[in-house]
C-alpha cells in the first residue's frame, strides 16, 4: 500500500507543481516536477512487479492493464516535456495515472493467467498501441479547444501554455504514425498468436480494433495526398480513438464487471 500511495502523492504533486510553473512564463523552463514524475512512474511500475512476482505471472485484468496504459502515458508526457515541446500534457495524464494507479491496488489481484511468450508479446505491443494513441488523443482534444479559441479570439489565459497550433497538430500526427504503426502489429501479432480471433469472445473486440486500424489509415493517407489537418483531422483522431477504447477497455469491462468472468 505504501508504493501506491506514494505514487499517487507523487504524481498529483508533479502536477501542481508543473501547473504552477506553467501559469509563470518566466518559470516555463523550471523543472523541479520532474524527479516527482520519474520517482511517481517508478514506484507506479514496481507495484506492479511486485503483483506479478507474487502471482509469478503477469496482470492484465482490467484495472491492471488501464494502469499500464497510463504509465505509459505518463513517461511519453514525461518525454515529449524534456523535449521542450509539451510540458502541459503532464497535467491531465498524470492525474489520470493516479487515478488508476490507486483503483489497480484498491480493486486486489485477479487470479494469474497463463500466457505464452507470443501472447505476452501481443498484449504488450497492444499496450504501447494504446498509450501512443491516447496521448494522440489528448493532443487532438487540445488542438480542436486551441482552434475554437484562436477562431472566437478569445481572450483565455490557458491556450498560452500550449506550443503553436502548427506544432501541436505535429505532435499528434507523430504519435499517430507511431501508434498506427504498433496497432498494426498488434493486430498482426493477433492474427499469429491468436486462436480464433473471431470466436464470439473476441469477435467484437477484433472488428472495433480493425475499424479504429481503418479510420487511423485514411486519416493518415488523407494527411498525406489532400493536407487534412485542424478540427477535421482531430474528430477523426477522436472517432478512432473511441473505437479503439471501446476495444480494448470498454469489451473487457464487461466481460468482468458485467459478465463477472476472468
Amino acid at each position: 500500500m505504501i508504493l501506491v500511495l506514494a505514487a499517487t502523492v507523487l504524481y498529483l504533486s508533479a502536477a501542481l507543481m508543473l501547473a504552477a510553473s506553467l501559469r509563470q512564463p518566466e518559470k516555463e523552463n523550471n523543472r523541479s516536477w520532474l524527479p516527482l514524475a520519474i520517482l511517481a512512474m517508478v514506484f507506479h511500475g514496481e507495484m506492479h512487479v511486485e503483483a506479478w512476482r507474487q502471482l509469478q505471472a503477469p496482470e492484465l485484468h482490467f484495472l491492471a492493464t488501464l494502469s499500464l496504459a497510463t504509465l505509459g502515458m505518463s513517461a511519453l508526457a514525461t518525454g515529449l516535456a524534456l523535449s521542450g515541446r509539451m510540458s502541459s500534457l503532464g497535467l491531465i495524464v498524470f492525474p489520470l495515472a493516479a487515478m488508476s494507479n490507486l483503483l489497480y491496488r484498491l480493486g486486489g489481484h485477479a487470479p494469474p493467467v497463463a500466457l505464452g511468450w507470443q501472447l505476452q508479446l501481443h498484449a504488450w505491443i497492444a499496450l504501447s498501441a494504446y498509450a501512443v494513441l491516447a496521448v494522440a488523443a489528448l493532443l487532438a482534444i487540445l488542438l480542436w479547444m486551441q482552434e475554437r479559441t484562436l477562431r472566437k479570439r478569445g481572450s483565455h489565459r490557458w491556450p498560452r501554455i500550449l506550443p503553436p497550433l502548427t506544432e501541436l497538430e505535429r505532435l499528434m500526427f507523430h504519435g499517430i504514425w507511431l501508434g498506427f504503426f504498433l496497432l498494426s502489429a498488434t493486430l498482426l501479432t493477433g492474427t499469429l498468436f491468436v486462436h480464433d480471433l473471431f470466436s464470439q469472445q473476441l469477435a467484437h473486440k477484433t472488428v472495433l480494433s480493425l475499424l479504429s486500424w481503418i479510420i487511423f489509415g485514411i486519416l493518415l493517407f488523407g494527411r498525406w495526398r489532400y493536407g487534412w489537418r485542424g478540427i477535421k483531422a482531430a474528430r477523426l483522431t477522436l472517432v478512432a480513438m473511441l473505437l479503439l477504447a471501446l476495444s480494448f477497455f470498454g469489451s473487457q469491462f464487461v466481460y468482468e464487471f458485467v459478465l463477472r468472468r476472468s
